[in-house]
């Protein structure tokens, strides 16, 4: 057996790695540190406040942000919920029903939305929606993040499936279990780890995407990124850098959850 290459020996690894992380990272740091200031400006530090999370909820634009807080919700559940849904089903034919014609094709149609530019998936989108006499709205809005979070609920199901073994299901059956019976009683609580990582996962995307949004959001209608992009093309100003690091906080939770359900599902398939 071959050994493992250690890739910390790599001359260079370390400083690449560093100039990566500050690549990624500082700008986040940035503008987490900059949402506490005291000052009005964005780039003279006046001390630490919490004045501008204080204005997120109660100043001037506290009305809009909340309610286009409210409108990214509401979508994002609905998106990640009926992806979750169409995500499992697409798991169990891809997994459970042996070869059949067509099936390289089915997974690369699920897979498609992550390999197409999100802009040509905006513009795809805002032409279907205008061809058939859609009107934009919340609806547009809600079938379009349903399309494209599909793929990303996809992959934790799909794999968590995968690391079950059709043996449970096949020892149900032998047990004069209908299908239908083995999978809602046996496979699917064997199941839920990755489901429910799935929902977040896509519940997140769903609750962070802009470009697809801005394309088929329709007049007078935000969601909590779009009313970001809005208030940031009148100038940037601090509440917007509390309103960012509160999405940032809110993502890297979900993220978080999402990974350690992923374990804890591992460990219990690993016991069993």
């Amino acid at each position: 057996m071959a050994a493992k290459t250690d890739l910390r020996r790599f001359t260079g690894f370390l400083p690449v790695t560093i100039l990566c992380l500050v690549v990624l990272y500082a700008p986040l740091i940035v503008v987490a540190v900059y949402s506490f200031n005291a000052s009005t400006s964005i780039t003279v530090w006046g001390g630490w406040s919490l004045d501008w999370y204080r204005d997120v909820f109660t100043g001037p634009e506290a009305p809009k942000f909340r309610q286009a807080a409210i409108n990214s919700l509401v979508i994002a559940v609905s998106a990640g919920a009926a992806a979750t849904i169409i995500a499992t089903a697409a798991a169990v034919a891809m997994n459970r029903t042996g070869a059949f014609r067509g099936k390289t094709a089915g997974f690369a149609l699920i897979n498609l939305p992550l390999m197409v530019p999100e802009v040509v998936t905006a513009v795809a989108s805002l032409v279907f929606f205008t061809a058939i006499g859609f009107t934009t709205g919340l609806a547009t809005i809600l079938i379009a993040h349903i399309t494209f979070c599909i793929p990303f609920a996809y992959l934790p199901i799909s794999a968590r499936m995968q690391s079950v073994s059709d043996s449970y299901e096949q020892a149900a059956m032998d047990l004069y279990a209908t299908p239908w019976q083995a999978f809602r009683l046996i496979l699917l609580p064997l199941m839920a780890p990755g489901i429910l990582s799935g929902f977040l996962l896509a519940f997140i995307i769903s609750l962070d995407d802009f470009l697809i949004t801005n394309f088929v959001k329709g007049a007078g209608v935000e969601t909590l990124p779009t009313a970001i992009f809005g208030s940031v093309k009148q100038g940037i100003k601090p509440n917007i850098m509390a309103i960012s690091t509160l999405m940032l906080g809110v993502s890297v939770v979900l993220v978080s959850l999402s990974w350690l359900i992923g374990r804890v599902g591992q460990s219990q398939q690993k016991q069993t």
